[in-house]
């Protein structure tokens, strides 16, 4: 089963993609401006391109677990997405420290917002993976 992840950001939206079987996640280019027409139509694009099964969207909570502004826009994107993606279900997952990890692995600005989808989409796959491929 494919899993696209998204560490969403009004700017640039980070993607990675896992393969087929669920187990490996690799970043892929980042989709500019995801909530205008354009890059929505990207994601969706990204989605139908790759057969992908689901979708995990980032969930920006605060160090406290407490939601912020980013985290309601997240939640607002989140959303706006199962509805234009009818039937690919889009789980929302903490992102606590995904960027701060990408970060550490050096490259430029665009690459570590798909690098912190990555680290996200393969903490996700540890936790759940065994649940999807059941």
């Amino acid at each position: 089963m494919r899993i696209l992840a998204l560490d969403y950001g009004s700017a640039r939206c980070g993607c990675a993609l896992s393969d087929p079987t669920g187990t490996l996640a690799t970043p892929i280019d980042p989709v500019l401006r995801p909530a205008t027409r354009r890059g929505f139509a990207a994601l969706v694009g990204l989605v139908r391109e790759h057969g992908v099964k689901r979708v995990v969207v980032g969930l920006p909570v605060g160090l406290s677990g407490a939601d912020t502004a980013q985290t309601r826009e997240a939640r607002a994107f989140a959303d706006r997405l199962r509805d234009g993606l009818r039937g690919v279900p889009v789980d929302l997952y903490d992102e606590r420290f995904t960027t701060s990890i990408a970060a550490r692995a050096g490259g430029d600005r665009a690459s570590e917002d798909s690098r912190a989808a990555a680290v996200l989409l393969e903490d996700y796959l540890a936790r759940h993976g065994h649940e999807l491929r059941a």
